[in-house]
């Protein structure tokens, strides 16, 4: 029976990943019922993790936690055996907070909070996605969550947030939660920016966060105070590694005081839905995103999908809210095609407003492809069922 993948990532601003397969699944349900299809949303690490994964077996947690200004919120983390999945977005990320921005008390504190939830239930491997902060702390908010104690000159705790980073004297470490003496933590992080300095958290990111040009020096030289506080504390200066600027320096938090490896979001997703086992038996891959642009073949899950299916020798078609990518580029890419909703709309505002209708009808188009794809491979007989991922058709 022919085999569809659907590894999509989310549409940003309108729909999760987990609803762009399922709006492309009831499209190719449609055009061809014989179709059997099996979902695996990916992601990059960011916005979404926690969705993408869920379909891969993972179990949710429920908890409650701070968000980027301290107030409680639920949210949620995932479980599979002795592993958990966090995402700092689901619970103090910039977009929880609609328009308002604390670029100066904005914490990361809620991401240690639920990080402390798996490590009290049993959790010994942590994959922690940290984009789309709301704050600029260097992870302060984290570690004080998970038991560090970071003081000011006269042994008080800090403030929360950047502002707090600003009187860091001491990090005080015999108070951590006591699972992590053992724990590996892997951090999703698409972005090498250090720590400081013009290519810095503040520097880059500040801005996104609601700092204005001074609240930016105010932010790098409290970043840099609190490196060399964690550098007297844990004997390494780790504020110029690659990665230590994500998520406003919680990348430098998780790496030089939790000894986090930061790793490519998109890789660790795939790793983590076993997406070349998933590949073994599909005729047909399809992924995409909300644009398919230059930053999209930087490393972000569409094209990692897209590179494993050519080693895999599966062929595979995007979809798109739009697509600024010329043809060579897509086909250096591995894109067999791509189709855009943009393409099929009926009137400019529709891909906002109908995303789900747009995408079933690509869904049809997808059919097409995916009968094309199985005259030209040929197999002695239908594989086995993937171990992972969640099939949908006939049985």
């Amino acid at each position: 029976m022919p085999r569809v993948l659907l590894a999509p990532g989310p549409f940003k601003g309108t729909l999760t990943a987990s609803q762009v397969a399922a709006a492309l699944a009831a499209g190719v349900h449609d055009a061809d019922p014989a179709l059997e299809i099996v979902t695996a949303p990916v992601a990059d690490g960011g916005d979404g993790l926690l969705d993408a994964l869920a379909a891969g077996g993972f179990e949710r947690v429920a908890v409650r936690a701070s968000d980027a200004v301290g107030e409680p919120v639920g949210t949620s983390w995932l479980r599979r055996g002795d592993r958990a999945v966090v995402e700092l977005a689901a619970v103090c990320g910039l977009a929880l907070l609609g328009p308002r921005r604390e670029p100066l008390d904005a914490t990361s504190r809620g991401l240690g909070e639920v990080m402390a939830a798996a490590l009290s239930a049993g959790c010994r491997r942590l994959l922690v996605g940290i984009g789309g902060s709301a704050s600029t702390d260097g992870g302060i908010g984290m570690l004080q969550a998970l038991g560090a104690r970071v003081l000011d000159a006269a042994g008080r705790p800090v403030a929360p947030g950047g502002r707090g980073a600003e009187t860091v004297a001491r990090l005080d470490l015999t108070g951590l939660h006591p699972a992590l003496h053992d724990p590996a933590v892997e951090v999703a992080c698409d972005v090498d920016n250090p720590l400081t300095g013009p290519s810095g958290a503040a520097a880059v990111y500040g801005p996104q966060k609601g700092a204005t040009a001074a609240d930016v020096r105010r932010l790098d030289a409290a970043l840099g105070r609190w490196a060399d506080a964690v550098a007297a504390a844990t004997g390494h200066d780790l504020r110029d590694t690659p990665g230590a600027g994500a998520a406003g320096g919680v990348g430098f938090g998780a790496a030089a005081v939790l000894g986090a490896v930061l790793r490519p979001g998109a890789d660790l997703v795939l790793d983590a839905i076993g997406l070349d086992a998933l590949l073994a038996h599909a005729d047909l891959v399809v992924t995409g995103e909300g644009a398919l642009d230059e930053q999209t073949l930087r490393g972000k899950a569409p094209a990692r999908v897209a590179a494993a299916a050519r080693r895999a020798g599966v062929p595979v078609v995007a979809v798109a809210g739009r697509c600024r990518l010329d043809a060579a580029a897509l086909r250096g890419a591995g894109f067999a095609a791509v189709h855009t909703l943009a393409g099929v709309a009926a009137y400019p505002e529709q891909p906002m407003r109908e995303p789900e209708t747009l995408l079933r009808r690509l869904g049809t188009a997808v059919a097409a492809e995916a009968a094309a794809a199985v005259r030209r491979r040929t197999t002695a007989a239908p594989p086995a069922p993937p171990a992972a991922g969640r099939r949908t058709g006939p049985t």
